[in-house]
């Protein structure tokens, strides 16, 4: 493999992907390969079946290597559900005012990691802003002149569970280094622009099984939530109010359209081994809805656990493999929270759309920590 490629692992709630990219012209990447492989999933903090997972991605990872010619080092995306998050806020002084140092910024570092906590690693941290002794907030200190340095940091820590299970997927796989990326913070660094960051932004990533809620704020996070609801839990609720098979219940989920106005004797129909499934329309977009109000209501908490700024103004950013799936999803998100709702994805050319989000996240950070 070239030296200017990274390989990453996306583990999402319905699939595992690897990708092998590089960056290209303007900031965008061009993808030597790409292999996904669907799996059991994961919910409330564990894999459903670890058995599915760990073969899964021996599959993924072999077909990578064969098709590249040979990868040294994995980046592993960490979903929310496997990240626990602790904000620090430390303040180091000096003698007299001075000219911010590297040195001053890792010292700082230093003095604000936790300590260890048991079950769980740390894999990563990240500033969300300075503060000068003249109550100015930076992103970037260096060179400033000030008696003082404050930092607000975020240190992202991963189930240690998560990680052997990683592992002994790789254990067959000789010479390859693993390392770890939050994907809540790699999506907020790669997805939502500085100014909105630095202002505060919500984030949030609506998968399949789960789902996740971030407060963005400068480099780093304030505060994430992650839960196990998510489309397919849409279509379960589908399934069972219609007594339907589950893959009917998908196949109405991506056929039905939230902003509809057609007549109410319309039907949508799905023939599914070797018989018809017919539903009036009016009545499959009232069930969605309810389904979809289980996620709102599950957004409302978060936004009320959430107590370290005011951000009832912010519009709420959504991303994710589940975005997309039902038309109107972002419409009906917005009128039953009230709020202004903006569907982001990747701004590159085939891959911009909110299912890829998680995967070119990924890709952008590991390659920024491969330089």
């Amino acid at each position: 493999m070239r030296s200017n490629s990274v390989a990453v692992l996306n583990v999402r709630s319905s699939d595992v992907c690897a990708i092998v990219g590089e960056r290209g012209v303007n900031n965008t990447f061009i993808i030597k390969s790409k292999y996904t492989c669907e799996y059991d999933g994961f919910a409330e903090g564990e894999f459903l079946d670890v058995e599915s997972f760990v073969s899964a991605v021996t599959d993924i990872v072999k077909s990578t290597l064969s098709a590249t010619g040979g990868v040294k080092n994995f980046y592993i995306g960490v979903p929310g559900e496997f990240l626990k998050l602790v904000n620090v806020d430390k303040v180091l002084s000096f003698q007299s005012a001075k000219k911010i140092s590297s040195s001053d910024c890792r010292l700082l570092v230093d003095m604000s990691t936790p300590n260890d906590m048991n079950g769980w690693t740390k894999i990563r941290h990240s500033c969300l802003y300075f503060v000068l002794s003249d109550k100015r907030k930076v992103i970037d200190p260096l060179g400033e002149i000030s008696d003082s340095l404050q930092g607000k940091s975020c240190f992202y820590f991963c189930n240690d569970s998560f990680i052997a299970s990683v592992v002994r997927a790789f254990e067959r796989f000789n010479g390859i280094s693993l390392r770890f990326i939050p994907v809540p913070h790699a999506e907020a660094m790669y997805l939502v622009d500085t100014e909105k960051r630095d202002e505060c932004a919500v984030l949030f990533d609506l998968g399949y099984i789960s789902s996740t809620y971030s407060v963005i704020c400068g480099n780093g996070i304030l505060y994430s939530e992650s839960f196990s609801v998510g489309i397919g839990h849409v279509a379960f609720y589908l399934m069972s109010e219609l007594d339907i098979p589950f893959d009917v219940a998908k196949s109405f989920l991506s056929t039905v359209n939230l902003n509809a106005k057609e007549k109410l004797d319309t039907l949508e129909e799905c023939m599914y081994e070797g018989e018809n499934y017919a539903f009036p329309a009016s009545k499959l977009r009232n069930i969605i809805r309810e389904g979809l109000d289980g996620v709102c209501e599950t957004i409302e908490e978060c936004r009320q656990n959430f107590t370290g700024r005011n951000i009832d103004g912010k519009p709420l950013l959504i991303t994710g493999e589940g975005v997309k799936v039902v038309r109107g999803t972002a419409e009906h998100l917005a009128g039953r929270l009230v709020r202004g709702v903006e569907v982001i994805a990747p701004r590159v050319p085939y891959y911009d759309k909110p299912h890829f989000s998680s995967s070119l996240s990924l890709l952008d950070m590991a390659l920024k920590d491969a330089k």
